[in-house]
């Protein structure tokens, strides 16, 4: 059953919402909080090692029940049973989306086109599983019989953030390789990691679906051009390995075909840390960490399909959300993460909330006048409140924000984990409270000064619990995130899994590239024709 194309602002449940919002759009969660005191265990779901307090928001039951008719009435859970069973819901380019196929245990079945897709992901599981393990374990060695020392991601986008993510944020669990990761186009991108690279003990992953990308072609033919002035092309085998799905280019780049590691069309880019995309993840970590992540984004998918919606992690993020975005116009999200661990998390979001849900045509093809997407943005906590805080405080904008905090530390230094966790704690209840003018006339301040201390409040905040950063809650985490996008792209009505706005520019770029052995372009705007005069003096 394809997606259904509900107009969200058509039914009743967005009149309803409307009506609410312009009763009680200026109320003070202040106010809320002192009227009901169990409003902190009314908007609070407790699962496994996640605690999720979402009562610091300017909603109420009503609000709430009205935001879950609303996922009633977009046939939210029948769209989810289509995700799960296989339809090509990624209509657009006719595509099933099932990167939760590649966590699932051995005895799950998920088909695409009538064929039960997860024999064939296990297989490539046992795959990454053997080639970590010779790796790490110095099996298997470089063209001069030394262990390797290095690993290098090469690959953009999804290819690219996911894994640099999550290798950034296990690197409590990472092994004795040093994981590196080139992904722009940059010259001195690359330049800059391959000098500081042994040929011998480097192994080299491509990353690239279909082996054409323009950035990690050049990348890739840069690197090996660098690896063959210290060896010959048949040691290319030994030290290149590619995740692809065009044998016949990996074959011509050098690479042995045992070395290729498979990918599948219904696994989007965004969405492929999952996959053999991962390799590298596998790498830095080792397998059983790897595995540990697949497992926990597999508990999440559990807990998404089957939870009531009510107290359903994704979809009660994803209808606050909307709230915020369509009712207040609220066009940015913070997510802040309070674990230097995760100082790439945001940046990895920003793909995946972004690029997914930045539409304006809806799934009938019609133009769109409502608002669609976030901005994503953020950096760790305690760093983040000596930057931007101040414009969330005491800005005229109103930014909801995601704060995640962990209960334990990995090194386990707890005075440093308290005043970290203070923090954590106390900015999402100043960001709650703020602070009134007799507050501040009561703490000394000269008159002059009292309208530049007072904070307003009533900033919204969800805050997320976790009891440890380790591999399973992380794929926790991301799949959690994954699925408020799909909840989201479901209520909008559109089609969150192409990405058809990120090809135009491509398109005109290799345009340009041709054009800079011209001696006269004028076939563009002035501005660009001008710019491109400047670069060719």
């Amino acid at each position: 059953m394809p997606l259904p194309n509900i107009n969200p602002t058509t039914t009743n449940s967005w009149e309803k919402l409307q009506e609410h919002f312009n009763k009680i759009n200026n109320i003070h969660m202040k106010d809320l909080f002192a009227q009901d005191s169990e409003r902190a265990n009314k908007f609070t779901i407790k699962w496994d090692d996640f605690y999720v307090d979402f009562s610091k928001n300017r909603i109420t039951e009503e609000t709430f029940r009205y935001l879950l008719e609303l996922a009633d009435e977009v046939n939210l859970k029948e769209a989810i049973q289509s995700q799960f069973s296989g339809e090509k819901i990624n209509k657009t380019e006719g595509r099933a989306v099932l990167h939760t196929a590649l966590r699932a245990p051995k005895d799950a079945k998920f088909y695409v086109d009538g064929v039960n897709v997860v024999p064939e992901v296990h297989q490539v599981k046992q795959k990454i599983q053997s080639f970590t393990n010779e790796i790490v374990n110095g099996d298997r060695k470089g063209f001069t019989g030394k262990p390797f020392t290095d690993v290098v991601n090469i690959g953009i986008g999804g290819s690219d953030l996911g894994p640099a993510m999550v290798v950034e944020s296990l690197q409590y669990y990472k092994n004795h390789l040093t994981t590196h990761f080139v992904s722009n186009v940059d010259g001195d991108h690359v330049n800059e990691v391959i000098k500081k690279l042994n040929p011998e003990t480097t192994l080299f992953v491509v990353v690239s679906k279909t082996f054409t990308t323009q950035e990690t072609l050049s990348n890739a033919n840069t690197i090996k051009n660098w690896f063959l002035q210290s060896a010959t092309e048949g040691a290319i085998a030994k030290h290149f390995v590619a995740v692809s799905t065009n044998i016949d280019s990996v074959k011509k780049f050098g690479i042995d075909v045992n070395n290729i590691f498979p990918m599948w069309d219904w696994v989007g880019g965004r969405f492929s840390l999952w996959s053999a995309v991962g390799l590298s993840i596998s790498l830095a970590v080792g397998y059983n960490n790897f595995d540990s992540l697949l497992t926990g984004a597999n508990k999440m998918d559990e807990h998404f399909k089957s939870e009531d919606f009510k107290s359903n992690i994704p979809v009660v993020l994803a209808l606050i959300s909307v709230w915020y975005n369509n009712f207040f116009k609220a066009e940015s999200e913070a997510v802040i993460g309070y674990s230097q661990y995760l100082n790439q998390f945001a940046t990895y979001l920003q793909q995946g909330i972004m690029e997914s849900n930045g539409k304006s045509v809806d799934r009938n093809g019609n133009p769109i006048d409502y608002e669609t997407g976030t901005l994503i943005w953020g950096e760790p906590g305690t760093n983040s409140q000596h930057a931007f805080f101040q414009l969330i405080h005491q800005g005229t904008k109103l930014i909801p924000a995601d704060f995640i905090g962990f209960v334990k530390s990995l090194h386990g230094n707890k005075d440093h984990q308290d005043k970290l966790t203070s923090n954590f704690l106390a900015q999402t209840e100043a960001l709650l409270n703020g602070k009134t003018k007799d507050e501040v006339v009561l703490e000394g301040a000269d008159e002059s000064i009292v309208p530049f201390k007072v904070f307003k409040g009533n900033k919204p905040t969800n805050t997320i619990f976790i009891n440890k950063l380790t591999p399973e809650s992380l794929g926790k985490l991301i799949a959690m995130y994954e699925h408020k996008i799909f909840v989201q792209g479901v209520i909008w009505n559109i089609f969150s899994y192409d990405q058809f706005g990120v090809e135009l520019g491509k398109q005109l770029a290799n345009k340009i590239l041709q054009e800079f052995n011209i001696s006269n372009v004028n076939n563009h705007d002035s501005s660009t024709n001008n710019l491109l005069k400047h670069y060719k003096k």
